[in-house]
Formats: C-alpha cells, structure tokens, sequence
C-alpha cells in the first residue's frame, strides 16, 4: 500500500534514508550522510513523501520537490520487489514530467530509472560532495 506521508513516519522512514545512502553512495564518506541527518530530518516533513507499507511496516519512500524527484529510497530486504517502481509510478500519475539528479556511480540506479523512461540530459559536479552526477528527466506521453 502507498499513502502519504505523515509526521509519525518520520524515525522509519530517515532510518531507510540513512542505510540506503550509506550502502548506494559508498563512494562518498558516510559522515556526509550522517552529519546531514537531522538537517534532512527537519526539511524532509516539509516535501511531498509518499510512503510504502507492507506488514504495518514502511519498507521504501520516494520524496519530491513539485516535479524533481529528490531520492527514492527502498530498505535493503525490500529491494528488487517492485516497491521502487511503485512507487515512481506513484508520482508518474499526475506528472506532465520529472526530472532527478543521480550520482554517475550509482550504476544501479541509473538502470533503474532507464528502464522506467527516465533519459540523461546534463551533466553536472554535486558542489557538496564534488561528485559527478547526471539529470535526468522523463516526460509523460500522453501530455
């Protein structure tokens, strides 16, 4: 089941946000992650968050900002079962286009979004982590 986020969400879901980004960005220190923790726990209420739940339990989230998707996060038991597709196709319903930045080491990720329709139209360096990562964007055929 997918439904919107709410503030009792929080610990589980900043949980998935913090191993997820550790294990998928190992190229990038995990004191990054966790020095940005509790900022992103205080911005993260604030974004549109759609939750996943199986077993009264969340096991993934994707967060947008309008039409840019700022991350979809699945826990590691719960990947490669659909939920992250889900929820992409959570977001895709009412969306003439999204666009996302991904970090170009992030190879599993970037196969991911290809194959749900997503291209790469710029490159560009993360002024924070000063890692190179790509935009991308997909547009919805039927707009």
């Amino acid at each position: 089941m997918i439904r919107i986020f709410n503030n009792n969400d929080i610990e589980e879901v900043m949980e998935i946000w913090k191993k997820e980004n550790i294990k998928a960005h190992n190229f990038i220190p995990k004191e990054y992650w966790e020095n940005n923790y509790e900022y992103v726990k205080e911005i993260l209420p604030k974004a549109e968050i759609y939750v996943y739940i199986d077993s009264d339990k969340i096991k993934g989230f994707i967060g947008m900002n309008n039409n840019h998707i700022e991350g979809i996060f699945i826990d590691t038991d719960s990947q490669n079962k659909g939920i992250g597709t889900a929820l992409l196709n959570k977001v895709k319903e009412d969306k003439a286009k999204l666009t996302l930045n991904v970090y170009d080491k992030n190879k599993k990720a970037i196969k991911f979004y290809q194959k749900n329709g997503f291209e790469i139209i710029k490159e560009n360096i993360d002024k924070e982590t000063n890692e190179k990562e790509y935009v991308m964007i997909w547009k919805n055929p039927a707009s």
